[in-house]
């Protein structure tokens, strides 16, 4: 088994029915090519889940619906790049709807105050005080002619303040490039504006929707924001006058307890909930892409394919704790987060020559949240390169001779002196896309304690080999001859803890097993299933990895680092097509009423068929195209197809709950034809109890009456029977 180390279903729909309609957590062969929140065109037939998949049988059907959904001009004109995630319906945070306060405001003719998050030192600290007097005050008061948006929103708009937070307002930056991002962050942002007008219709009330832990809340804010000498402590706009990024900020510490709580954070876990993006960490540091050109330029394409798809991009550079925040001689700040605001490949020369030439050269922009300080390198704002980039090419950059905080690096120096890049995907799961499309299963679970095993679910990474099969257990199937699966494990976001002392994460992480082509309840034993994929085991609100995997049945196990660990978390799982994935429940077969009639299972059989040598030729040019299929009381599972061996290597598994356990196990070898298949041999096995476990090889022989005769080739297995099915 792979060693872990240690380093440092909900799905709500956006259209106008009750979201919890559109609930589902298991997919099975009624959900096909089905997914909540799909962004169908003008006129679509959806198909509404009314009811669950019960338990972890296969087949199960959930009934539906027919609805005809009709969407207004501005919903068809969103991006659907962003799938099921961005357009889903929210949940009013603490319970407060902005539109009965906003409406009871109005009523009484007053500005709305927040008792959820008070004008308090509560509010701002829970450790270190401020440098001054502090003094909560309303956009009015602070500046004249406020404005929610001054000429729009731009990257450039923001400016950090005196909490330690660059990564969330790095994230801020990031999702002010992004349209259909903000005006889903921000909703109703021409409603929530000030109305100079209509003095009247002010409210001093304000919302914001998070996507937290699978789905959107709705945060109320009033406008009370804390200033110190008249002036704006904390996140500000360039304009003096303009106060989304304020008043977003407000938002988003209510959500984590108080200010001081956004001291110290990831700004891939702040862009994931502004989207529902699935974030990944890139180590730029450890694996090193500026060495090897290929690698590098690899790296290159995909950061260019996740920003023209939507996608976020951060980064920084890794700073011992004294180096936090220190500007190094070549313009860039250690233990500081920038967003990425441009992934480019620019055309060098002037003139045809260019067009005709097209020589490129790959570059990456960033803007660093102080709005000042950039790269001093080459390609930065002054640097002599430009020179070489014609001026219609420049212009369509927007290049600036201005230390506004934005700056071009060249993608390898990029590579070399930042440490750390996160890089968010707007995964698509959208029904109608030109772009490749992703089929999204979510599940939500905890690590639980119980003092039997059977029954616990904290079982710590596959290091604890004692407790490792306790933990939650997802089962998923590969159904293509090999297949990109993404994953992403993300815990339960702990900033709200900081004030009594528990906001560290947890040490998480994932490992994925290949089993038996037909298994159906939870692994107890480690026989001949093989760990195929560990995530790294980090203290990260999300471990995200990509892997291939070839046709047949998985489960994954999400786990913290050391049993015993109690949390909650939410797995997510994308696939090309559906993965039938869902979570084993269930130890064994159940008793039910007509067993006594029917029977019930005596034995536990696990069959591991290894390979084949020596098979005889069937008159193919490269041998045969051998396959093997598994017989076991009425039930069978059949290998992929080998092409063109008479060697081949089918690492098939089964499991068989058997009811009679004199009847034997049938392991036939065939060679695929497209006329007719033909018969290379056959196994027979009693799969007693006392059988040998150990590999052992055995001769194929003939069938039927014919059953004592060889034929060419033997076969290589493991038999593994029990009368105890909780062994397996």
């Amino acid at each position: 088994m792979t060693c872990c180390h240690r380093v440092s279903t909900k799905i709500n729909s956006y259209l106008p029915y009750d979201p919890q309609v559109w609930e589902f957590r298991t997919a099975s062969a009624g959900l096909q090519t089905v997914h909540s929140g799909m962004f169908p065109p003008q006129g679509a037939e959806w198909m509404i889940p009314r009811g669950q998949g019960k338990g972890g049988g296969e087949g199960e059907m959930i009934a539906f619906q027919k609805a005809l959904v009709v969407l207004p001009q501005e919903d068809k004109d969103r991006d659907l790049s962003a799938g099921c995630t961005m357009f889903s319906s929210s949940t009013s945070y603490k319970n407060q709807s902005y539109d009965k306060l906003k409406r009871s405001c109005l009523e009484d003719k007053s500005l709305f105050e927040d008792p959820e998050f008070p004008t308090t030192d509560k509010s701002l600290f829970f450790r270190k005080p401020l440098p001054g007097r502090v003094e909560w005050k309303r956009p009015g008061e602070i500046s004249s002619e406020p404005h929610l948006f001054v000429e729009g929103i731009s990257a450039h708009d923001l400016h950090q303040g005196l909490v330690g937070n660059c990564w969330f307002v790095a994230a801020c930056s990031c999702l002010a490039l992004k349209p259909q991002l903000w005006k889903k962050v921000i909703p109703d942002h021409d409603e929530q504006e000030w109305d100079p007008k209509r003095p009247e219709n002010y409210a001093g009330i304000f919302h914001f929707q998070f996507w937290i832990f699978g789905e959107w809340l709705d945060v109320v804010v009033d406008d009370r924001l804390p200033t110190i000498n008249g002036e704006l402590i904390y996140c500000h706009s360039k304009p003096n006058n303009e106060y989304w990024s304020a008043l977003l900020e407000k938002a988003y510490a209510k959500l984590s307890g108080c200010y001081e709580s956004l001291e110290g954070g990831n700004t891939g876990d702040a862009i994931v909930d502004f989207s529902g993006a699935v974030a990944e960490s890139i180590s730029l540091e450890k694996e090193a892409f500026y060495k090897e050109p290929e690698k590098e330029a690899n790296l290159f394409e995909d950061l260019l394919k996740v920003f023209e798809r939507g996608g976020l991009i951060s980064c920084s550079i890794k700073a011992r704790p004294n180096e936090i925040e220190l500007k190094m001689a070549n313009g860039l700040v250690k233990g500081h987060a920038y967003s990425v605001t441009a992934v480019k490949r620019v055309r060098l020369g002037h003139g045809l020559v260019a067009y005709f030439k097209n020589e490129t050269i790959p570059l990456i922009r960033m803007r660093n949240p102080w709005g000042k300080i950039e790269w001093r390198g080459d390609w930065s704002d002054s640097s002599d390169q430009w020179k070489t980039v014609g001026d219609m090419e420049r212009a369509n950059l927007g290049i600036t001779v201005e230390d506004d905080g934005e700056f071009w690096m060249a993608f390898t120096d990029w590579c070399k002196h930042f440490s750390e890049a996160d890089v968010c995907r707007l995964i698509n799961t959208s029904v109608v896309s030109l772009q490749k499309t992703w089929h999204e299963v979510v599940f939500h679970g905890s690590w639980t304690k119980h003092a039997e095993p059977l029954r616990n679910r904290c079982g710590g990474c596959s290091n604890h080999k004692a407790t490792f099969l306790q933990n939650p257990q997802y089962l998923f199937d590969v159904t293509k001859e090999e297949d990109e699966v993404l994953i992403s494990l993300q815990q339960r976001d702990m900033k709200i803890h900081r004030q009594i002392g528990q906001g560290e994460n947890l040490y998480v992480g994932f490992c994925v097993f290949k089993v038996e082509e037909n298994r159906k309840y939870r692994m107890h034993d480690i026989l001949t299933q093989k760990c195929v994929e560990t995530s790294a085991y980090i203290n990260a609100r999300t471990v995200f990895m990509r892997c291939m995997l070839t046709r047949g049945r998985y489960v994954l196990f999400p786990t913290t680092f050391k049993p015993q660990i109690l949390g909650e978390y939410m797995i997510r799982v994308f696939t090309d097509v559906d993965a039938f994935c869902r979570e084993l429940t269930e130890d064994k077969p159940r008793t039910r009423c007509w067993s006594a009639f029917v029977g019930y299972p005596q034995l536990v059989t696990h069959l591991y068929v290894h390979a084949a040598e020596g098979l005889e030729n069937q008159d193919n040019p490269g041998g045969a195209d051998p396959y093997v299929i598994i017989y076991c009381e009425g039930q069978s599972v059949k290998s992929v197809i080998r092409k063109d061996t008479l060697e081949p290597e089918f690492e098939t598994m089964a499991i068989f709950y058997r009811k009679k356990p004199r009847k034997h196990l049938t392991i036939q070898v065939w060679n695929s034809n497209p006329v007719q298949d033909e018969f290379m041999g056959q196994v027979v096995l009693a799969g007693g109890v006392k059988d040998t476990t150990e590999p052992q090889r055995l001769r194929l022989r003939k069938r039927d009456r014919r059953m004592a005769d060889e034929m060419p080739g033997t076969i290589s297995l493991r038999i593994v029977t029990s009368t105890q099915l909780l062994d397996m």
